[in-house]
């Protein structure tokens, strides 16, 4: 089981104090909170990727390799990779490219991405969003995998004999998970491959994604790729911690109220009982994080969202403490017991390449 962070790298202002970061200020929030996740423990650092105002990670792959650098041991991983408006072609090499950089340790979650405009400014439709997302995977699947590749689509010029650059690090794709919230479209894709589907379940009720997993469970299993039970699934979530609960709710309140993507609207009481959300204790987190196994049965990854809604950096760093020494060990452990042997861990580099070594395949490698 993995534990992890991702961030959309928000630019919001601190409604505690009407002071709005820098873009400069956020970045390097981003990167110190990357660092702190290695330090305190936790498995995977994510960023999502925007292209417009009021977000920072237009370009993942920079901030992933910078970050590569200055770690040994943390995954690194997009927690949205535009497959809509990216060129596959390009993926295929920044990515790769990026692989070798940090000794394998990175991996990608391919999305549609949630900004209508996003989509013209890189000369696509959005109402080609599916078939955009389908066709432009397909050929990056092929451009990992094949020495030299001819294609043709609806979305791009021809290829023909074209080879991409670098090559895969140990002749081993980077894991890709299909990131999806609402379109059973993309969790069949990721089971036709027998990639991972990542369900960011933190904005609506909890039956909406227990369909989505189970549709992919069942599909994964229909493709050849293994029981239902091995697919490869991961899960989203939101915490905001303190000692005592009372202290938490008081001081997460302006936060939540006045956050761009939910504030005005629910109050933070219904939003936590609909939703992943915990403001609370370090057990209250612990308490409803195990419940997710109950929806969604045994998964490979959590990650939580912590640096959003104009959260302070100081305060961001505080509550990755609490969760690398004493939430997550506890998740750890208790994810653990009763976990059955068939079940895979999260996929990694060295897994893959050792389950190809073996001849199995490497894209359900656990």
């Amino acid at each position: 089981m993995q534990f992890g962070i991702f961030t959309v790298g928000d630019v919001t202002p601190d409604p505690t104090t009407g002071r709005t970061p820098t873009e400069h200020e956020r970045i390097n929030a981003m990167v110190a909170i990357a660092l702190k996740a290695e330090e305190v423990g936790l498995d995977v650092f994510a960023t999502g990727e925007h292209h417009n105002p009021p977000f920072v990670p237009s370009s993942p792959t920079t901030m992933l390799g910078y970050i590569a650098a200055r770690t040994e041991r943390l995954l690194l991983s997009t927690s949205t990779t535009l497959i809509t408006t990216n060129d596959p072609v390009k993926i295929a090499e920044d990515f790769a490219m990026l692989q070798h950089l940090a000794g394998g340790r990175v991996d990608l979650m391919m999305g549609r991405g949630n900004t209508a405009p996003v989509y013209p400014w890189f000369g696509q439709d959005i109402r080609q969003g599916i078939p955009l997302a389908i066709e432009n995977y397909a050929l990056l699947h092929r451009l990992w995998r094949e020495e030299a590749v001819d294609w043709r689509g609806r979305f791009r010029t021809p290829l023909e004999g074209f080879t991409s650059t670098p090559r895969p690090l140990d002749g081993v794709p980077p894991f890709v998970w299909h990131g999806s919230i609402r379109s059973p479209e993309i969790a069949e894709q990721a089971a036709y491959y027998g990639d991972g589907f990542f369900a960011n379940n933190i904005f609506w009720p909890k039956e909406h994604f227990a369909r989505l997993i189970g549709l992919y469970r069942e599909r994964f299993a229909h493709h050849g790729h293994g029981t239902p039970e091995q697919a490869v699934v991961g899960l989203g979530g939101q915490v905001f911690m303190r000692r005592n609960s009372q202290d938490a709710v008081r001081e997460f309140r302006p936060y939540f109220d006045n956050a761009p993507v939910y504030g005005h609207g629910p109050t933070l009481e219904e939003f936590t009982e609909q939703t992943p959300l915990t403001v609370g204790s370090p057990q209250q987190v612990i308490d409803k994080t195990l419940t997710f196994r109950d929806t969604f049965g045994d998964y490979q990854r959590q990650l939580f969202l912590m640096d959003h809604a104009g959260l302070p950096l100081k305060t961001v760093l505080e509550q990755l403490d609490i969760l690398g020494e004493e939430v997550v060990p506890v998740l750890r452990r208790e994810f653990a017991s009763d976990r059955p042997a068939s079940v895979p861990d999260g996929p990694t580099h060295e897994a893959r390449r050792a389950l190809r070594d073996a001849g199995g395949a490497p894209s359900t490698a656990g």
